[in-house]
């Protein structure tokens, strides 16, 4: 479908929302005509919540030094991965806050030992910022890093941290944290060692829709370039518990939630999978978002505590997942990290 910038801008002011979203559910049967929805079974495991750059919408962090800070035992991390598998899950996402004293050896010996105990474990790990950070500390390039976590374990990278790729949003909502460019350069060296990455955006911040259409853009370029994002995952900011929270006095509503789902899947014409999120906008809107062209709903997540540490109270157990995707009309196939839908049950 391949649709222009000028044209997606037109969309965002458009008050024909049904129109788009039957437009983005029409590419969405082109990508996915078999009338499956999917969703992963994984946990999120944070190994320190320390962080060094204050970013203005997160609720998680502590400072250096706070006393409710921490750095998880690796013990913590295997007995958390170990609950994962017990409870039919095949991966985990892994993140933290940007540590300054943690080089590379702390990861690589952290990767290895969960690698040790559960080989068959998928290993998801570590935003941009943070590799950007490991790189730095350790006093390595990222193409370097990112092959040495990759020799020790790291299967995939998430795109956490990517926010809105603009640096005028950045400096205005995390200025301490890497530039467009950074996050850039971490994904690209990533697929150029051959390792897929997904790609995310979390609006609805402060940004313009121009702001918004620079980070789509950014997203289209390096896909058509290095073809290495397995999907797309948009998500709206959660307010309420962060500094942000008092100058953005609104979260992006439902109707603004489906609208920019549906410009993605259509804009991002070269990425198979798009995600429709429960985690912020709730189960009902989740479940309209599969008409609005998203074809994945996430994870059960089994632990999260970075997005509710702002305020998102959403829960979900796979049957809930299992009977949204049947109740809009597709049949729900568990996956993988990858979008393999092997686990046909």
């Amino acid at each position: 479908m391949n649709i222009t910038r000028s044209q997606a801008l037109d969309l965002f002011a458009s008050p024909d929302l049904l129109g788009t979203g039957m437009e983005a559910d029409a590419l969405r049967r082109r990508f996915h005509p078999e009338g499956v929805v999917t969703y992963i079974i994984d946990r999120n495991i944070n190994y320190t919540n320390f962080c060094t750059e204050y970013c203005s919408f997160c609720a998680f962090y502590r400072p250096m030094g706070h006393k409710e800070g921490y750095i998880q035992p690796i013990e913590v991390t295997l007995d958390k991965i170990q609950e994962t598998l017990e409870l039919g899950g095949t991966g985990v996402l892994m993140q933290g806050g940007l540590h300054p004293d943690l080089k590379i050896e702390w990861y690589e010996e952290m990767l290895r030992a969960i690698k040790s105990r559960f080989p068959q474990i998928w290993l998801h790990c570590f935003s941009a910022p943070e590799i950007t950070n490991i790189a730095e500390v350790s006093g390595l390039t990222l193409a370097d890093t990112i092959a040495r976590l990759r020799d020790a374990g790291l299967d995939s990278i998430p795109g956490g941290g990517a926010e809105i790729l603009d640096d005028e949003v950045r400096h205005r909502i995390a200025r301490l944290k890497c530039r467009s460019q950074e996050w850039v350069d971490v994904h690209l060296a990533a697929h150029r060692l051959g390792m897929r990455t997904t790609a995310t955006m979390m609006f609805g911040c402060g940004e313009t829709i121009e702001q918004r259409m620079n980070h789509l853009e950014i997203i289209r370029n390096i896909q058509e370039e290095t073809g290495g994002f397995t999907a797309f995952i948009p998500w709206s900011f959660q307010r309420e518990n962060t500094s942000l929270g008092r100058f953005v006095k609104e979260e992006a509503t439902a109707v603004e939630y489906l609208k920019t789902l549906a410009i993605s899947r259509l804009y991002l014409d070269n990425i198979v999978n798009i995600q429709s999120s429960w985690v912020t906008q709730g189960l009902k809107t989740c479940q309209v978002g599969l008409r609005f062209g998203g074809n994945d709903v996430g994870s059960i997540m089994i632990e999260e505590n970075v997005v509710s540490a702002a305020g998102a109270r959403n829960h979900a157990s796979e049957e809930d997942l299992r009977r949204m995707i049947r109740d809009a009309g597709f049949r729900p196939h568990q996956r993988d990290t990858l979008y393999r839908t092997y686990f046909l049950n």
